[in-house]
């Protein structure tokens, strides 16, 4: 039944994104959300359909550094000389056309990422924090420095930092073009509803 509603809900994304495909114009995607929220996952559904090409911010600022990961910049370095790094990065792509680009959970809260961003469609996946909290509880946080810390109940240690992220980055996620209600993210996107757009002819699309 999973892996059912798993194809479902990836062919309902296409039809979705083929949709809006035209509005485009080969103006670049920004997909924004906390760490967790399948940003990589429905990066590449959106990059496939709508022929464009997938980059992670959080990648390629580890190649731009040369470490292998984003919690050994953290350690290395700092979560600042990270930031700096990930600006850069936008910056770069901010010039490029057909692009899908997941973010890191932190890219929005710069202001400089979003004159960035803002040259594209930037689109916030939205996901209760609950299933966000189970799905890192379940996978680990070794990969994610803000939530890395031991605990003996890592699922309420999850959720009670995502949720003082949430509250600081709230007013950020806002500047989003489009917010997508998802659930069911242990598995796979589900996408629910979009409530608009601020771009031309986008208004009141599903995605």
């Amino acid at each position: 039944q999973s892996l059912h509603n798993s194809v479902d809900e990836a062919l309902l994304l296409k039809r979705k994104a083929e949709e809006v495909q035209f509005e485009l114009n080969g103006r670049c995607i920004y997909l924004v959300g906390m760490m967790g929220s399948g940003k990589s996952t429905v990066g590449k559904i959106l990059a496939e359909v709508l022929g464009y090409s997938y980059f992670d911010s959080d990648s390629l600022v580890e190649q731009a550094v040369g470490m292998p990961s984003v919690a050994q910049i953290f350690k290395v370095h700092s979560e600042a000389f990270f930031r700096d790094s990930e600006s850069s990065v936008l910056r770069d792509l901010s010039s490029m056309h057909r692009l899908v680009v997941a973010t890191g959970g932190g890219a929005v809260i710069r202001p400089v990422n979003w004159r960035y961003m803002k040259k594209g469609l930037s689109i916030m996946l939205d996901v209760p924090l609950d299933a966000l909290a189970k799905r890192i509880a379940q996978v680990g946080t070794a990969s994610r420095p803000l939530l890395d810390q031991p605990s003996a109940d890592p699922y309420t240690a999850a959720f009670t930092k995502l949720s003082v992220l949430a509250e600081q980055r709230g007013d950020a996620y806002a500047n989003a073009d489009v917010r997508v209600s998802l659930e069911g993210m242990l598995v796979a996107p589900s996408f629910m509803v979009v409530d608009g757009s601020q771009h031309s002819g986008l208004s009141g699309a599903k995605l």
